[in-house]
């Protein structure tokens, strides 16, 4: 069974191709590296001890696309590939259309014209917007406030529109919440281009010494401690829900949405207690005012993924931060 995996070489494709590699698929890794490194390719070997074929290819190239598909036998696709910084799809949202919603039709035009028709997505739990009460299920209705929530929830109608006319294809859409962690061996991780978008890059940026303290968004939301809850995940048990969405499509017909999280919400305080006390190391902070489009709490309901893909998160948040400091103390420059 050969899968391609878009965007391979990222935080969470590298994750699951370890998974899918180890699970004992055959993988052909894409990625244009413009937020990842070459270098990632040379890991999961080492991880693994498996070989893989990996292209450096942009999904909007049709031509080097069209290639890989000539050239390897596709049984289904896991679609990762595309940008993800809220603040920069507010300042440039042309280029995120461009980018996440154009290369995903043209992804799909091809998988079309070579007869692959399964495929997982990789959307987000940006799609549920900020009115909807936590724990948030996949029957609430969506809504987004920036550019590129607004790309994920516009692949998603796309996706379910595909599969409502050709009912051939075989879909499940991953609404994902917060990842952190490592692999346990520390060899991949999370190594984001210049300033951090997310929380734990940045607390094991301070407790490594590149950045000097850790600024936090908003003290004085409505929460036990004031600063905002969100629902954090290994980024490891998010690679196996992969795993598990790809056997589901492998095996049955039809098109899913599912939650991929704990079900447990953490405040940014509690995420940086929790990462002091499993790694013995002080985090300094410093508070800022709120940023724009930031709810105060943010949690899964998990369930729909226990029952039908038989998929439940294992690792606890201690294993979270210790993951996290492992992979940042041995790569204190990322992949550099």
């Amino acid at each position: 069974m050969n899968i391609l995996v878009t965007g391979g070489a990222g935080y969470i494709g590298s994750h699951t191709a370890v998974e899918l590699l180890e699970d004992g698929y055959e993988i052909v890794l894409l990625d244009n590296f413009s937020n990842s490194k070459p270098e990632v390719v040379n890991r999961i070997k080492s991880i693994t001890g498996k070989d893989f074929k990996s292209y450096k290819v942009d999904l909007l190239d049709k031509q080097r696309l069209e290639k890989v598909f000539e050239e390897n036998p596709i049984d289904a696709v896991i679609h990762f590939a595309g940008f993800k910084a809220v603040g920069e799809s507010v300042a440039n949202p042309i280029k995120y259309y461009k980018n996440n919603v154009v290369g995903t039709l043209i992804l799909c035009e091809t998988m079309n014209r070579y007869n692959v028709k399964k495929m997982v997505f990789s959307s987000s739990a940006t799609v549920y917007g900020m009115n909807n009460t936590s724990p948030l299920t996949e029957d609430m209705p969506l809504s987004t406030n920036n550019p590129y929530g607004s790309t994920k929830m516009m692949i998603e109608m796309i996706l379910n529109d595909l599969s409502y006319s050709d009912r051939d294809w075989r879909l499940s859409i991953l609404r994902y919440f917060n990842p952190i962690g490592a692999h346990e061996s520390g060899l991949i991780g999370e190594d984001p281009n210049g300033e951090p978008n997310n929380l734990m890059p940045y607390i094991t940026q301070v407790a490594v010494g590149i950045r000097d303290k850790l600024t936090i968004f908003g003290n004085d939301y409505p929460t036990h401690d004031g600063t905002g809850v969100r629902d954090y995940i290994h980024v490891v048990d998010l690679a196996k829900g992969h795993a598990k969405a790809l056997k589901k499509i492998l095996e049955k017909q039809g098109t899913d949405v599912f939650n991929l999280g704990t079900g447990i919400g953490y405040s940014v305080m509690e995420l940086i207690r929790y990462f002091e006390e499993a790694n013995e190391i002080n985090i300094p902070v410093t508070l800022s005012g709120r940023r724009p489009g930031d709810v105060a709490v943010c949690y899964a309901d998990p369930d729909k993924a226990a029952r039908i893909l038989d998929w439940r998160a294992e690792k606890d948040i201690y294993d979270m931060c210790r993951d996290s400091w492992r992979w940042q103390s041995k790569n204190p420059e990322g992949y550099k």
